[in-house]
């Protein structure tokens, strides 16, 4: 069985541009939660992709990045090494109930997100 998509996150240099931008382009809502970032609700019903949109981490440039959902972070990491790719953020646990999540890059060095 397949992987769902779990949730996008869209960085720009001007997060709080971008944020209106796509909230006015799309039709979404946005709730910022602080240091530039804004939890998106794309409000098409329950099967819906949430989002976030913020600011790049220091030395990355702005891009969009898919979260896809997993059961085991480490063991989708090392099966993502194995087949070429390579960890980039390891398995990091959200304040709150708000899960855990990971980034590899894939070999040509896209960077992919898990959520678990």
């Amino acid at each position: 069985m397949g992987r769902p998509v779990a949730m996008f996150e869209i960085t720009a240099r001007d997060s709080e541009k971008a944020t209106r931008f796509y909230c006015g382009l799309f039709d979404w809502t946005a709730q910022p939660i602080g240091d530039g970032y804004s939890i998106v609700d794309t409000g098409a019903g329950e099967d819906a992709i949430p989002g976030g949109i913020g600011e790049p981490q220091r030395g990355d440039v702005p891009r969009t990045t898919v979260y896809v959902r997993v059961d085991d972070l480490q063991a989708c990491l090392d099966r993502a090494s194995e087949l070429g790719g390579r960890t980039i953020v390891p398995p990091t646990p959200l304040p709150g109930d708000a899960g855990s999540f990971a980034v590899f890059a894939d070999p040509e060095g896209t960077p992919v997100g898990l959520w678990a």
